[in-house]
């Protein structure tokens, strides 16, 4: 993953771009902090930050204009938040604990400022706090003349005015008034301040400058012609600002204030012989681009002041402040219990990602985030720009196994299970019993096999009753852990293997019970005709005697996420649902499901993770769900959620047991259901001389025990391995305590430990455990 892509893929995560507020503000003023914190009562931590990005917040927040309103999100959910009112209610209450302190530079530079008005003192005060020495000239009796003017006592009051022009003074600006700066060289001309300073700003408002004609060039209607962006003039040394409000223009006192920003930002370029444009993030009034799902909020109306006159007392500002969603984007994040277990979003994630694919010597401390997506595409679906982490999260891992820094004990599992699938013990493919060819071949996949062969042996029955031109069956692996765990060689192999097999079946049309092997297949297998089981079935119809089967259960139903966008299967679904008697309640959009826990292999990696994924999908109903994946079922069963699978109403226990209520079999239950799902089927079937296993050694596993096995991942088989070793070899040790004997086998990165007793009927296990790890022997 090169550093091109990876900042391509971070530009595309939207989250931290800036709200709207702050996007049109001209100071770029971080409302959306500012509120949180006064919403919290912060009152003091709140004016700190407006104080850091505001020169005169005193000035500021009485009179702001508030563009930022006018964009405010919250205004499509009740109406805009009244942020100038809160502006105001922050200053009031924290002005008299503004302190600030100006840098110290061995060698101040010398700066004129023409003008006292917001743009000329802004450009003065951001100088100032850069350690320049500043020099303000005005032609009038007062600095701010302009504001004694245009607003009244009562909207900014005048001690307001004079607070701000002192804390300015206290920073070293000298301020000169009646000090009217002509053209030419006299005591106050142009040319002697360019003489005399450093670099001169002249910040002189709407009019004319005629009288600088010989100094600077002009534009045809007599205004000093200033570069929109650096401020620059035709001079070097002169920079110009303080114009806003020209040319018909509404006087903005905010607008004004960025100008004097803008010209301080490029004088103090010019001092330090930098380039006035490079790299400059100082555009305004542009849009923002984050994205808010604004439909999700309550309509809260704005919060009316009791005292309008007075304004916003501290609890009106703070229920005002509490109306801010805040605006974010994280729609990836509210959606994806991955993101927010690690409390990140894309643009992070993929930095985080990439710095620990990077790392040569040293700890790969995200290696077990990388592994925990699910790869199940519900980011992608909800984000406005498509970023899809699993995507990046797969890219990792190949490039993890490739380079050898993948965990044997994040997949390990997996794999050998698959493998087991794939085995002579369990996969196998014929045609259908007395043909040499098929139309079709039933493809149920692995988990189907495992979960619930008998719902395998009664589909492929009813497809051959009522399908022309024979139907095969192919018992295997789409290879799909293969493919999760970024084993990009051994998925290869899988998916040459398959199609190896459907050539020598004659390239039938493949049909698959299963969502993952319906999107595997047709990604890996395109040459093949691929098509779901479930539209096929809502074709043909159900078996005789099924149609209500299911009269009378409400059930929600849950789609498999790697089925997602396969709209013809959820149509399919529901009907056949429809056609048993299931009344069925939407959980969410198909689109939007979620995935449950098993995807890309993250209940190996991580099972706290898959764990919070299944636990919160099943509390999103009170219902019993509905499912056509195995592996959905028996997540939610392992979980303790009430779930049928779709099959399981066509074909209920003839025992008249509850469907719902079928437990998760377990990973040593699975291997021995394919196992013997293959056997029956060859031998009853196809006329196979098959023999049921037989195990040399009676091995007694209590439920408790068996319980955490499975949470450990520890088969049925590995401890009666263990056991059978250490029964042949002499292997073994004894607590003297409690007569238990402990024994040990290695079978590849598995090391498997046992503590049992031998009784008359058996071996009587109390206690396992193991761990998965690759050991490298180093000379």
């Amino acid at each position: 993953m090169d550093s091109d892509r990876v900042r391509k893929l971070e530009a595309r995560c939207i989250e931290e771009q800036p709200p709207a507020c702050m996007a049109t503000c001209p100071l770029h003023v971080d409302m959306r902090a500012i509120l949180e914190k006064v919403k919290k009562g912060d009152f003091s931590g709140a004016f700190a930050l407006y104080a850091r990005m505001v020169p005169f917040p005193g000035i500021v927040g009485h009179i702001c204009d508030h563009p930022c309103e006018a964009t405010c999100r919250r205004q499509e959910a009740g109406g805009a938040i009244r942020i100038a009112a809160v502006e105001r209610a922050l200053v009031e209450e924290s002005y008299a604990t503004l302190r600030r302190t100006a840098q110290r530079q061995s060698k101040p530079k010398r700066v004129a400022v023409v003008g006292a008005g917001l743009a000329g003192l802004t450009a003065a005060f951001d100088l100032a706090m850069k350690g320049h020495r500043i020099t303000v000239l005005e032609a009038d009796a007062h600095p701010l003349e302009r504001l004694y003017h245009d607003y009244d006592e009562d909207i900014l009051p005048r001690s307001v005015i004079a607070a701000e022009i002192g804390a300015l003074q206290t920073l070293g600006v000298e301020i000169r008034v009646r000090s009217r700066v002509a053209g030419g060289p006299g005591p106050l001309g142009l040319d002697t301040l360019i003489d005399d300073f450093d670099a001169v700003l002249l910040a002189l408002g709407p009019g004319v400058a005629r009288n600088f004609s010989s100094t600077v060039r002009l534009t045809d209607n007599g205004r000093i012609d200033i570069d929109p962006n650096s401020r620059a003039t035709s001079h070097p040394k002169v920079f110009g600002g303080g114009f806003h409000g020209a040319l018909g223009e509404v006087y903005s006192p905010i607008g004004s204030i960025r100008d004097g920003r803008r010209a301080a930002g490029s004088i103090d370029r010019f001092l330090q012989g930098a380039s006035l444009t490079a790299k400059r993030d100082d555009a305004d009034g542009e849009a923002s681009c984050l994205y808010v799902n604004t439909a999700a909020q309550e309509a809260v109306p704005p919060v009316e002041p009791v005292d309008t006159a007075a304004g916003y007392t501290l609890e009106e500002a703070k229920a005002e402040a509490a109306r801010c969603f805040p605006c974010h984007c994280q729609e990836c994040v509210k959606a994806c219990v991955f993101l927010a277990h690690y409390k990140t979003y894309p643009k992070r994630a993929v930095r985080e990602i990439h710095n620990n694919l990077s790392i040569i010597m040293g700890n790969r401390k995200a290696n077990r985030m990388i592994d925990s997506c699910s790869l199940c595409g519900l980011c992608e679906t909800v984000c406005p720009t498509d970023l899809a982490m699993g995507d990046v999260c797969l890219e990792a891992r190949r490039e993890m196994v490739d380079s050898g820094h993948m965990p044997a004990s994040h997949h390990d599992f997996a794999l050998r299970d698959m493998e087991d699938s794939r085995s002579a013990r369990a996969a196998f493919a014929r045609h259908e019993p007395g043909r040499e060819r098929s139309a079709r071949v039933f493809f149920p996949g692995c988990q189907l096999t495992a979960s619930a062969p008998g719902h395998v042996e009664r589909v492929y029955a009813h497809l051959r009753d009522r399908l022309e031109g024979g139907v095969g069956l192919m018992v295997d692996c789409c290879g799909a852990p293969a493919h999760w765990s970024g084993r990009t060689a051994l998925h290869t192999e899988v998916v040459d293997h398959l199609r190896q097999t459907w050539k020598e079946m004659g390239e039938p049309e493949i049909v698959t019970a299963c969502a993952t092997c319906l999107t595997m297949l047709r990604t890996h297998l395109s040459e093949a005709p691929v098509r779901s089981l479930w539209p096929l079935l809502a074709e043909i119809g159900w078996p005789e005697g099924t149609d209500a089967r299911a009269a009378g259960k409400t059930l929600a139903i849950h789609d498999p996420c790697t089925g997602r966008h396969e709209r013809e299967v959820h149509v399919a679904v529901r009907d056949l649902a429809a056609r048993l008697g299931a009344s069925v309640r939407e959980i969410s959009s198909a689109e939007l499901t979620t995935c449950c826990g098993f995807g890309g292999l993250v209940s190996f990696a991580n099972p706290d993770v898959a764990n919070a994924t299944v636990d919160a999908r099943a509390a999103e109903r009170p219902e019993d769900y509905l499912t056509y994946c195995a592996m959905c079922r028996d997540n939610f069963a392992r979980r303790g959620k009430r779930s049928a699978h779709l099959l399981d109403l066509a074909f209920p226990p003839e025992d008249g047991a509850d469907p719902a209520a079928r437990p998760d079999p377990g990973f040593s239950g699975r291997r021995d259901n394919r196992a013997r799902l293959k056997i029956r089927l060859l031998r009853n079937l196809w006329g196979e001389d098959m023999s049921d296993p037989e195990s040399v050694w009676n091995v007694h596993i209590p439920d408790d025990v068996r319980a955490d096995m499975e949470r450990k991942l520890i088969l049925v088989d590995e401890v009666t391995a263990v056991i059978a070793d250490a029964e042949t070899t002499g292997r073994k040790l004894k607590d003297r305590k409690t007569g238990h004997l402990i024994a040990t086998l290695r079978s590849g990165p598995v090391t498997t430990w046992v503590e049992y007793e031998n009784t008359e009927t058996g071996a009587l296990v109390h206690k396992a455990y193991g761990h998965r790890m690759n050991v490298e022997a180093k000379s």
